[in-house]
């Protein structure tokens, strides 16, 4: 294994404190952030598809999400029932949107990396090394049961009302399931990337693209309706059918995407959700099931 991959893969994970599990996850948003070019979405330096929110509003929210994902880590650890940890995720959104003039910037996040904190927390009282399978376990064994009856409800939130409209896998549903995009494609991407010798950017901005032409993303379904979902799916495919970020002119086809994604006004919120989470789980996760 190169040098990249033994870096994102430590041979002596971390130590799964709630701290470290939490630094682990505010990091991972900011690599997300920082990730450029990136269509549609925000980055350090340009909006994306977005008027209302910018770099800054999201540094602002990472700032005040950082005590959160310490908190859910440690409620976690104490293997609470899954409605203390949805009144923490609710307290976390309440201070996102204080601190954001009310822009949702990381509603997704919130509900996707706090779970798998928690899990984190639970695999950390085991004595054993984290690994995907154990957190995936982990997630199954303390909260699926009550995942699958939240997954039951109606959503009255955008994505949630645009995955039932156009009858595609809801952000509850894919939680219910455990993250299959998240563990089956995702993790496998940004590791394989690595593992071959991808810079970080290169391997990140790949691992975007393997999530885009998977996920059912209702935030591109919310804003360009199937079309929209249709096309950033096959945008996504054809740019890792070229040979993806790597290739001669591979960051200015994704440069170009992304001024297609803005002239549509898509913006893939959970794929960027879910190549977060995938950025915190190589923090520290031994790869080994």
């Amino acid at each position: 294994m190169r040098a990249a991959a033994r870096q994102a893969w430590p041979l002596a994970p971390l130590s799964l404190t709630p701290q470290a599990i939490g630094r682990a996850a505010t990091r991972a948003l900011y690599h997300e952030l920082a990730l450029s070019p990136k269509p549609g979405l925000v980055t350090l330096t340009d909006n994306g598809s977005h008027r209302d929110m910018d770099a800054q509003t999201f540094m602002r929210s990472l700032f005040a999400l950082r005590s959160y994902f310490v908190a859910i880590a440690e409620l976690g650890q104490h293997k609470v029932d899954f409605a203390a940890l949805e009144r923490c995720g609710i307290q976390a959104e309440a201070h996102m949107l204080a601190a954001t003039g009310g822009i949702n910037t990381h509603r997704g996040a919130i509900f996707m990396l706090g779970l798998l904190c928690a899990a984190a927390g639970a695999v950390s009282c085991s004595g054993a090394p984290p690994t995907p399978a154990r957190l995936r376990q982990a997630l199954r064994h303390h909260w699926g049961d009550a995942l699958a009856a939240r997954a039951s409800r109606t959503s009255t939130l955008p994505g949630g009302v645009a995955a039932q409209k156009h009858g595609l896998r809801s952000a509850s549903q894919e939680a219910a399931l455990a993250f299959p995009v998240l563990f089956e494609t995702a993790v496998p991407a940004l590791v394989a990337g690595l593992a071959r010798g991808l810079s970080s950017t290169q391997a990140r901005l790949d691992t975007l693209f393997h999530v885009m032409a998977v996920l059912d993303d209702s935030n591109l379904a919310h804003r360009g309706g199937l079309e929209g979902l249709h096309h950033a799916r096959q945008a996504a495919r054809s740019f890792l059918a070229a040979g993806g970020a790597a290739r001669p002119g591979g960051m200015e086809a994704a440069q170009a995407m992304g001024r297609d994604f803005q002239a549509r006004n898509l913006s893939p919120g959970g794929s960027a959700d879910t190549l977060a989470a995938a950025c915190w789980m190589v923090q520290f996760c031994n790869p080994q099931p």
